[in-house]
């Protein structure tokens, strides 16, 4: 059975393959499809982590760069993207910090790009550090 490539297509029908393969006795194969739906599951909850933190890194970039255009759903959408993360992070512990560092690289670039033609306009920083992302509080109150 090609394992990854149902895996990818199908979470769902990996699962019920497995129990097949279970009910047959074929452990050893069963295993292959456990061990490449686990490893097609984390890809995707990485995929899902990037995501929200290339949200966040974009949200902060035009709060930070277009201070007059600051709004309540720029608020929304940090809090909903830190949320996200520790949702993440909480239902996929492997997602720790650690890997937050080895994509913050990619992440940041990936804002900026978006941001600057979101914008239309450069951004007004080029770095973003873990507090501004992170621990800031960011309201409309200044």
């Amino acid at each position: 059975m090609n394992w990854q490539h149902l895996s990818m297509v199908s979470p769902y029908q990996t699962a019920v393959a497995i129990h097949e393969e279970l009910m047959k006795g074929n452990v050893a194969e069963a295993d292959h499809g456990i061990l490449e739906l686990i490893e097609t599951l984390s890809r995707s909850e990485k995929r899902a982590l990037k995501s929200q933190l290339i949200r966040l890194m974009k949200h902060i970039i035009k709060w930070e760069s277009q201070p007059a255009r600051r709004s309540r759903s720029w608020i929304a959408s940090i809090h909903g993207a830190r949320n996200e993360i520790r949702d993440i992070q909480e239902e996929t512990p492997s997602l720790n910090d650690k890997v937050i560092h080895e994509l913050w690289e990619i992440c940041i670039a990936t804002a900026l790009i978006e941001a600057e033609a979101e914008m239309n306009q450069d951004s007004a920083i080029e770095r973003l550090t873990w507090e501004q992302v992170f621990q800031r509080d960011y309201s409309l109150k200044s």
